[in-house]
């Protein structure tokens, strides 16, 4: 099994191939593919190859499926005793990106 770790928008995922992820927002258009370089662990098939911080020698290849916005969350801000309160949501954009190819040089 062949999956690599990656750091995307400020967080890491476990990275398969044919998976898709939704990640921040990517200011690119709809079937655009994209580039995935910071590649902090790489298993290709129990050889397990770890970055310093990243792996150079490795790329991920994806495709920009779509553009949506995630589920509500609410944010509920209340000071007791002081008849203050106050509720937000808040959806976050989102990019859904299919997994193509894990390449190794």
């Amino acid at each position: 099994m062949k999956y690599a770790i990656v750091e995307v928008s400020g967080r890491q995922f476990w990275i398969e191939t044919g998976k898709y992820y939704d990640f921040n927002r990517i200011p690119t258009k709809l079937g655009k593919k994209i580039t995935l370089n910071r590649i902090l662990l790489l298993n290709n098939e129990g050889e397990i190859l770890i970055g310093k911080p990243y792996l150079e020698s490795v790329k991920i290849k994806g495709k920009i499926l779509e553009h949506f916005r995630g589920q509500k969350t609410i944010v509920y801000k209340m000071k007791s005793k002081k008849k203050t309160r106050r509720k937000q949501g808040h959806r976050q954009e989102l990019t859904r990106v299919l997994i193509e190819d894990i390449i190794t040089n």
